[in-house]
């Protein structure tokens, strides 16, 4: 019996050694600039995100894949190891840090953006103003004239997720509310049908893929008051700076990786300059405005 045993120990010990090397030689092959990598991302925040993909991987030898999903399956799919590097609109929970200290990983947090979640509209409806405790007194039930129905892009969505809190909501109300699979199926029902109000990321308006762009022509980006405002606001870069649009959030790459990998690298570079450029021109509020460069030149060349 002890032979057995023993024979058992040493093929563990091989098996172990083994998985080791293999760990360390795909870390290898990883580095901040180079490697494949797999992000998942808010489905939300996708179209900013592949810009950003696009221009990293033109400059450096990196494959990243990424996969959209809701915030829900994102999240769930970091805490159970399935994915290394999310890409949410809000932070890590406590319960979720506690969580990953119990496992010894050190979640890395990089903020980079400020969003906005836009309510949108039938562009035959002329109002073009809405309150923000009409819509959360439409979700806790109440009937509030003009609005039919709230359009979101899906159930298990961030801006759900989001607007339940905000309404002091326990789980997502279903009267009068619509969902579906992602933002564009969204818009486009509010597009056809009047009286619905959407609620979807503004980057999906901003930067509408090319099929879209005829469906997000027959929509209005409303103008929102605040709970505590008398004002109404739309959300442009300038009101999310200043504080006056009330549903922007901000947004976070986390990273799980454990070593310096693409993760670091991909999250330092949203981070920078060139990173902060694209959010800039996405129509989304970056962490730092990017420096502009003035050349003074004393001679004009013909």
């Amino acid at each position: 019996m002890g032979k057995y045993v023993k024979q058992f120990l040493v093929i563990l010990v091989i098996v172990f050694a083994v998985a080791r090397c293999k760990k360390e030689t795909d870390h290898q092959k990883e580095s901040i600039l180079k490697g494949k990598v797999s992000i998942l991302v808010d489905e939300t925040l996708t179209p900013v995100i592949e810009d950003q993909i696009a221009v990293f991987e033109s400059e450096y030898d990196a494959n990243i894949t990424l996969i959209s999903k809701s915030e829900a399956e994102t999240v769930n799919a970091l805490m159970n190891d399935s994915v290394k590097i999310a890409i949410l609109s809000r932070t890590l929970t406590p319960e979720e840090i506690n969580a990953f200290d119990n496992k010894k990983i050190n979640p890395r947090i990089t903020p980079f953006a400020t969003d906005a979640i836009a309510l949108i509209r039938n562009k035959d409806n002329k109002d073009t103003l809405v309150a923000l405790n009409d819509v959360l007194e439409f979700m806790r039930g109440k009937t509030i004239l003009g609005i039919k129905g709230l359009v979101f892009d899906n159930p298990n969505s961030s801006t759900m997720r989001y607007l339940t809190e905000l309404a002091g909501l326990k789980a997502s109300p279903q009267q009068g509310i619509f969902s579906f699979h992602n933002n564009n199926e969204a818009i486009k029902y509010v597009a056809e049908n009047d009286g619905m109000i959407g609620v979807v990321g503004l980057n999906w308006i901003v930067q509408p893929l090319p099929e879209m762009q005829p469906i997000i022509k027959n929509i209005s980006i409303l103008n929102l008051k605040g709970l505590k405002s008398d004002g109404y606001y739309s959300p442009t870069q300038n009101n999310i700076a200043e504080g006056k649009y009330p549903l922007a959030r901000d947004l976070f790459i986390v990273n799980c990786q454990g070593f310096d990998g693409l993760g670091m690298g991909f999250a330092s570079f949203i981070a920078g300059e060139r990173g902060q450029r694209i959010i800039l021109k996405s129509g989304l509020l970056p962490v730092r405005v990017p420096g502009r460069k003035i050349v003074i030149r004393n001679k004009i060349n013909k």
